[in-house]
């Protein structure tokens, strides 16, 4: 989506300024993944192509923006020889080292099933015994599309409060990453956004190199 280039761009600007971003957009998969109502053989071919193109072009590696296509990003990986991360991996293991008690907010409600799974098998491939709770919160987004920033924060920080007794906060669409500053600190609770851990993931994968 257009409005998650904004928030992974500031995070390399603070986090890895030495990095080169160049950003891919298209802007037609969401909603084609809310119409066709599942991802199809022809968006996951879509996102190889997108990852293909990008090696041509001379990237070191790909970060996805969306976390609503899980198994088409884990295909592209297949195809090229660059890393290509998903959005949210570095920032779902960071929650699961935070704790078992999971709470995921998203912005795009067809996020949730691809960042369930993702979480789940996370979990068991640790033996962990996830507790994990979702909420969607959609017209935080359309707020957003719409320039209305403020609401756009103030309703996640809203959602928020419900899920003060948890060990992980997880913020799950990139574009969700500004409201973080507006959530009220909880005891135990970490709160997490996407952009910032998968800009962190990168800058070390490069660095043990």
């Amino acid at each position: 989506m257009p409005v998650a280039i904004e928030p992974v761009v500031y995070a390399f600007r603070q986090l890895w300024p030495a990095a080169q971003v160049t950003n891919l957009l298209d802007d037609s998969l969401a909603p084609d993944l809310a119409a066709a109502g599942s991802i199809t053989p022809a968006i996951t071919e879509r996102f190889v192509a997108l990852a293909r193109y990008s090696e041509r072009c001379g990237a070191d590696a790909v970060l996805f923006t969306c976390s609503a296509f899980g198994t088409a990003i884990e295909q592209a990986k297949h195809e090229v020889g660059i890393p290509v991360l998903k959005p949210n991996e570095a920032m779902l293991e960071e929650a699961l080292a935070a704790g078992a008690r999971v709470a995921l907010l998203t912005t795009f409600e067809p996020s949730i099933p691809s960042l369930n799974a993702e979480l789940e098998q996370l979990a068991s491939d640790r033996g962990i015994k996830l507790k994990i709770t979702t909420r969607a919160i959609p017209a935080a987004i359309a707020a957003l599309q719409q320039g209305r920033g403020a609401e756009h924060d103030n309703l996640i920080a809203a959602a928020a409060a419900d899920y003060r007794k948890c060990d992980a906060l997880v913020l799950g669409q990139f574009s969700m990453a500004r409201a973080a500053h507006g959530i009220p600190a909880a005891p135990g609770r970490k709160v997490l956004t996407s952009p910032q851990s998968a800009v962190n993931r990168l800058n070390q994968m490069f660095d043990a190199r």
